[in-house]
Protein backbone atom coordinates (compact mmCIF):
# COMPACT_ATOMS: atom_id res chain seq x y z
CA UNK A 1 0.00 0.00 0.00
CA UNK A 2 1.09 3.58 -0.52
CA UNK A 3 2.68 5.28 2.47
CA UNK A 4 1.20 8.67 1.55
CA UNK A 5 -0.82 10.40 -1.13
CA UNK A 6 1.87 12.90 -2.20
CA UNK A 7 3.31 12.32 -5.65
CA UNK A 8 6.74 13.51 -6.74
CA UNK A 9 6.42 14.72 -10.34
CA UNK A 10 9.57 14.85 -12.46
CA UNK A 11 10.29 15.37 -16.17
CA UNK A 12 11.98 12.75 -18.33
CA UNK A 13 13.45 14.89 -21.13
CA UNK A 14 14.12 13.95 -24.73
CA UNK A 15 17.57 14.06 -26.30
CA UNK A 16 18.97 14.52 -29.77
CA UNK A 17 22.07 12.89 -31.22
CA UNK A 18 23.50 15.91 -33.02
CA UNK A 19 26.01 13.59 -34.69
CA UNK A 20 26.71 9.85 -34.57
CA UNK A 21 29.94 8.36 -35.89
CA UNK A 22 30.51 4.59 -35.86
CA UNK A 23 34.18 3.70 -35.46
CA UNK A 24 33.98 -0.08 -35.55
CA UNK A 25 32.32 -3.22 -34.20
CA UNK A 26 33.56 -4.83 -31.00
CA UNK A 27 34.01 -8.52 -30.33
CA UNK A 28 30.87 -8.53 -28.17
CA UNK A 29 28.79 -7.30 -31.11
CA UNK A 30 28.34 -3.76 -29.83
CA UNK A 31 29.65 -0.80 -31.82
CA UNK A 32 32.27 1.75 -30.83
CA UNK A 33 30.82 5.16 -31.50
CA UNK A 34 31.13 8.86 -30.92
CA UNK A 35 28.06 11.00 -30.47
CA UNK A 36 27.00 14.41 -29.21
CA UNK A 37 23.99 14.56 -26.89
CA UNK A 38 21.84 17.61 -26.23
CA UNK A 39 18.58 17.65 -24.28
CA UNK A 40 15.25 19.12 -25.31
CA UNK A 41 12.59 20.91 -23.30
CA UNK A 42 10.19 18.29 -24.68
CA UNK A 43 9.64 15.58 -22.05
CA UNK A 44 7.54 12.82 -20.55
CA UNK A 45 6.44 13.28 -16.93
CA UNK A 46 6.78 10.63 -14.23
CA UNK A 47 4.83 10.72 -10.97
CA UNK A 48 6.29 8.65 -8.12
CA UNK A 49 5.25 7.89 -4.56
CA UNK A 50 6.58 5.32 -2.08
CA UNK A 51 4.76 2.15 -1.04
CA UNK A 52 5.27 0.47 2.32
CA UNK A 53 4.86 -3.11 1.01
CA UNK A 54 7.92 -3.22 -1.24
CA UNK A 55 5.98 -3.64 -4.50
CA UNK A 56 6.87 -1.64 -7.61
CA UNK A 57 3.82 -0.85 -9.71
CA UNK A 58 3.67 1.07 -12.98
CA UNK A 59 0.05 2.17 -13.07
CA UNK A 60 -0.01 3.24 -16.74
CA UNK A 61 0.59 0.47 -19.25
CA UNK A 62 2.47 1.29 -22.44
CA UNK A 63 1.49 -0.33 -25.76
CA UNK A 64 3.27 -3.63 -26.48
CA UNK A 65 5.51 -3.34 -23.37
CA UNK A 66 5.06 -5.91 -20.61
CA UNK A 67 4.92 -4.43 -17.11
CA UNK A 68 7.98 -6.24 -15.79
CA UNK A 69 10.05 -5.52 -18.93
CA UNK A 70 9.39 -1.77 -18.90
CA UNK A 71 12.59 0.16 -18.21
CA UNK A 72 10.80 2.16 -15.52
CA UNK A 73 9.98 -0.98 -13.53
CA UNK A 74 13.41 -2.50 -14.18
CA UNK A 75 15.14 0.69 -13.01
CA UNK A 76 13.10 0.83 -9.81
CA UNK A 77 13.78 -2.81 -8.98
CA UNK A 78 17.48 -2.47 -9.81
CA UNK A 79 17.82 0.44 -7.38
CA UNK A 80 15.73 -1.41 -4.80
CA UNK A 81 17.97 -4.47 -5.03
CA UNK A 82 21.20 -2.44 -5.02
CA UNK A 83 20.21 -0.54 -1.87
CA UNK A 84 18.52 -3.47 -0.10
CA UNK A 85 15.43 -1.33 0.11
CA UNK A 86 12.17 -2.73 1.51
CA UNK A 87 10.14 0.27 0.32
CA UNK A 88 8.33 0.08 -3.04
CA UNK A 89 6.76 2.63 -5.35
CA UNK A 90 3.71 3.51 -7.37
CA UNK A 91 4.66 5.15 -10.67
CA UNK A 92 2.51 6.91 -13.24
CA UNK A 93 3.68 8.25 -16.60
CA UNK A 94 2.33 10.96 -18.87
CA UNK A 95 3.80 9.88 -22.19
CA UNK A 96 4.56 12.61 -24.73
CA UNK A 97 7.74 11.36 -26.42
CA UNK A 98 7.09 9.04 -29.38
CA UNK A 99 8.22 5.48 -28.76
CA UNK A 100 10.95 4.33 -31.13
CA UNK A 101 11.61 7.87 -32.30
CA UNK A 102 15.29 8.04 -31.36
CA UNK A 103 14.62 10.66 -28.68
CA UNK A 104 15.70 8.43 -25.81
CA UNK A 105 12.32 8.18 -24.12
CA UNK A 106 12.82 4.76 -22.52
CA UNK A 107 16.33 5.57 -21.29
CA UNK A 108 15.18 8.93 -19.98
CA UNK A 109 12.26 7.31 -18.15
CA UNK A 110 14.71 4.89 -16.51
CA UNK A 111 17.06 7.71 -15.46
CA UNK A 112 14.22 9.77 -13.99
CA UNK A 113 13.06 6.70 -12.06
CA UNK A 114 16.55 6.15 -10.63
CA UNK A 115 16.99 9.78 -9.62
CA UNK A 116 13.46 10.21 -8.33
CA UNK A 117 13.45 7.07 -6.20
CA UNK A 118 16.99 7.76 -4.97
CA UNK A 119 15.48 10.97 -3.56
CA UNK A 120 12.23 9.46 -2.25
CA UNK A 121 13.84 6.36 -0.75
CA UNK A 122 16.75 8.41 0.64
CA UNK A 123 19.28 5.99 -0.85
CA UNK A 124 22.01 8.63 -0.93
CA UNK A 125 23.67 7.35 -4.12
CA UNK A 126 25.84 9.75 -6.14
CA UNK A 127 25.27 10.52 -9.82
CA UNK A 128 28.28 8.33 -10.66
CA UNK A 129 26.80 5.38 -8.76
CA UNK A 130 23.39 5.87 -10.37
CA UNK A 131 24.99 6.15 -13.82
CA UNK A 132 26.78 2.83 -13.31
CA UNK A 133 23.49 1.23 -12.37
CA UNK A 134 21.79 2.85 -15.34
CA UNK A 135 24.37 1.45 -17.75
CA UNK A 136 23.00 -2.02 -16.94
CA UNK A 137 19.69 -0.85 -18.45
CA UNK A 138 21.03 0.84 -21.59
CA UNK A 139 23.97 2.77 -22.99
CA UNK A 140 22.01 6.05 -23.13
CA UNK A 141 20.86 5.97 -19.49
CA UNK A 142 24.07 7.47 -17.98
CA UNK A 143 23.84 10.72 -19.95
CA UNK A 144 20.28 11.22 -18.69
CA UNK A 145 21.41 10.47 -15.13
CA UNK A 146 24.13 13.13 -15.33
CA UNK A 147 21.82 15.57 -17.11
CA UNK A 148 24.50 17.55 -18.96
CA UNK A 149 25.04 17.89 -22.72
CA UNK A 150 27.91 15.57 -23.54
CA UNK A 151 30.25 14.11 -26.12
CA UNK A 152 29.98 10.34 -25.68
CA UNK A 153 32.35 7.55 -26.68
CA UNK A 154 32.58 3.78 -26.23
CA UNK A 155 29.03 2.44 -26.56
CA UNK A 156 27.86 5.86 -25.38
CA UNK A 157 28.84 5.63 -21.72
CA UNK A 158 32.16 7.55 -21.71
CA UNK A 159 31.06 11.16 -21.30
CA UNK A 160 32.79 14.50 -21.74
CA UNK A 161 30.45 17.29 -20.68
CA UNK A 162 30.22 20.24 -23.07
CA UNK A 163 28.57 23.63 -23.44
CA UNK A 164 26.67 24.03 -26.71
CA UNK A 165 24.56 26.72 -28.26
CA UNK A 166 20.91 26.23 -27.32
CA UNK A 167 18.94 26.74 -30.56
CA UNK A 168 15.38 25.80 -31.39
CA UNK A 169 14.66 22.53 -33.16
CA UNK A 170 11.90 21.26 -35.38
CA UNK A 171 11.58 17.53 -34.78
CA UNK A 172 9.52 15.58 -37.31
CA UNK A 173 8.42 11.99 -36.99
CA UNK A 174 7.53 9.84 -39.99
CA UNK A 175 5.04 7.15 -38.98
CA UNK A 176 7.36 4.20 -39.35
CA UNK A 177 8.84 1.77 -36.82
CA UNK A 178 12.60 1.38 -37.23
CA UNK A 179 14.44 -1.71 -36.01
CA UNK A 180 17.74 -0.66 -34.42
CA UNK A 181 19.00 -4.22 -34.76
CA UNK A 182 18.24 -4.19 -38.48
CA UNK A 183 20.25 -1.00 -38.96
CA UNK A 184 23.27 -2.05 -36.91
CA UNK A 185 23.40 -5.50 -38.55
CA UNK A 186 23.20 -4.12 -42.10
CA UNK A 187 26.41 -5.04 -43.99
CA UNK A 188 26.32 -1.65 -45.75
CA UNK A 189 26.47 0.35 -42.52
CA UNK A 190 29.57 2.54 -42.25
CA UNK A 191 31.71 1.20 -39.41
CA UNK A 192 35.11 2.77 -40.08
CA UNK A 193 34.69 6.50 -39.49
CA UNK A 194 37.99 7.81 -38.07
CA UNK A 195 37.82 8.92 -34.42
CA UNK A 196 37.79 12.65 -33.80
CA UNK A 197 38.45 14.92 -30.84
CA UNK A 198 35.63 16.62 -29.01
CA UNK A 199 37.00 20.05 -29.94
CA UNK A 200 36.81 19.07 -33.64
CA UNK A 201 33.16 18.08 -33.28
CA UNK A 202 32.35 21.31 -31.45
CA UNK A 203 34.01 23.33 -34.20
CA UNK A 204 32.96 21.39 -37.31
CA UNK A 205 29.94 19.31 -36.32
CA UNK A 206 29.46 15.84 -37.72
CA UNK A 207 27.04 13.48 -39.44
CA UNK A 208 25.01 10.38 -38.60
CA UNK A 209 26.56 7.21 -40.04
CA UNK A 210 23.22 5.41 -39.64
CA UNK A 211 21.28 7.86 -41.79
CA UNK A 212 22.11 6.44 -45.27
CA UNK A 213 21.19 2.93 -44.12
CA UNK A 214 17.94 4.12 -42.54
CA UNK A 215 17.04 6.06 -45.70
CA UNK A 216 17.69 2.98 -47.82
CA UNK A 217 15.42 0.75 -45.76
CA UNK A 218 12.75 3.31 -44.88
CA UNK A 219 11.71 5.62 -47.74
CA UNK A 220 9.33 7.44 -45.38
CA UNK A 221 12.36 8.79 -43.51
CA UNK A 222 14.08 9.83 -46.74
CA UNK A 223 10.96 11.68 -47.85
CA UNK A 224 10.67 13.43 -44.47
CA UNK A 225 14.32 14.50 -44.65
CA UNK A 226 13.67 15.98 -48.09
CA UNK A 227 10.66 17.93 -46.80
CA UNK A 228 12.43 19.36 -43.76
CA UNK A 229 15.58 19.85 -45.84
CA UNK A 230 13.83 22.61 -47.81
CA UNK A 231 14.03 24.79 -44.69
CA UNK A 232 17.18 23.63 -42.86
CA UNK A 233 19.83 20.93 -42.92
CA UNK A 234 17.87 17.87 -41.83
CA UNK A 235 19.42 15.01 -39.85
CA UNK A 236 18.38 11.74 -38.28
CA UNK A 237 18.71 11.40 -34.50
CA UNK A 238 20.14 8.06 -33.39
CA UNK A 239 18.53 5.14 -35.20
CA UNK A 240 14.95 6.16 -34.48
CA UNK A 241 12.45 7.57 -36.92
CA UNK A 242 12.70 11.21 -35.80
CA UNK A 243 14.58 13.80 -37.80
CA UNK A 244 15.46 17.36 -36.84
CA UNK A 245 16.50 20.75 -38.17
CA UNK A 246 18.06 23.69 -36.32
CA UNK A 247 16.50 27.16 -36.21
CA UNK A 248 17.65 30.41 -34.57
CA UNK A 249 14.42 31.17 -32.72
CA UNK A 250 11.02 29.77 -31.83
CA UNK A 251 9.18 31.95 -34.36
CA UNK A 252 11.07 30.46 -37.30
CA UNK A 253 10.73 26.95 -35.92
CA UNK A 254 6.98 27.33 -35.40
CA UNK A 255 6.52 28.58 -38.98
CA UNK A 256 8.29 25.57 -40.46
CA UNK A 257 6.49 23.09 -38.18
CA UNK A 258 3.15 24.57 -39.24
CA UNK A 259 4.03 24.11 -42.92
CA UNK A 260 5.04 20.49 -42.38
CA UNK A 261 2.26 19.48 -40.01
CA UNK A 262 -0.15 18.47 -42.79
CA UNK A 263 2.06 15.53 -43.72
CA UNK A 264 4.36 15.03 -40.72
CA UNK A 265 3.94 14.85 -36.95
CA UNK A 266 6.06 17.77 -35.73
CA UNK A 267 7.37 19.06 -32.42
CA UNK A 268 9.12 22.34 -31.65
CA UNK A 269 11.52 22.41 -28.72
CA UNK A 270 14.49 24.37 -27.43
CA UNK A 271 17.84 22.69 -26.94
CA UNK A 272 19.11 22.54 -23.35
CA UNK A 273 22.57 21.88 -21.95
CA UNK A 274 21.13 20.99 -18.55
CA UNK A 275 18.19 18.63 -18.51
CA UNK A 276 14.85 19.76 -17.09
CA UNK A 277 15.07 16.82 -14.67
CA UNK A 278 18.15 18.22 -12.96
CA UNK A 279 16.67 21.69 -12.89
CA UNK A 280 13.65 20.26 -11.07
CA UNK A 281 15.72 18.13 -8.67
CA UNK A 282 17.81 21.16 -7.71
CA UNK A 283 14.65 22.78 -6.34
CA UNK A 284 14.11 19.83 -3.96
CA UNK A 285 17.43 20.28 -2.19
Amino acid sequence: MSTNTDWLSLPAPAKLNLMLHILGRRADGYHELQTLFQFLELHDTLHLRPRSDGHVRLLDALPDVEHDRNLIVRAARLLQQHCGNSVGADIRICKRLPMGGGLGGGSSNAATTLLGLNHLWQCGLSLEQLARLGLQLGADVPVFVHGQAAFAEGVGEKLTFVELEEPWFVIARPHVEISTGKIFSDPGLTRDTPPCKVRTVLRQGGHNDCQPTVERHYPEVRQALEKLGKFAKAKLTGTGSCIFGVFPNQTEADKVAAQLSDTLECFVSKGCNQSALHQQLAKLK
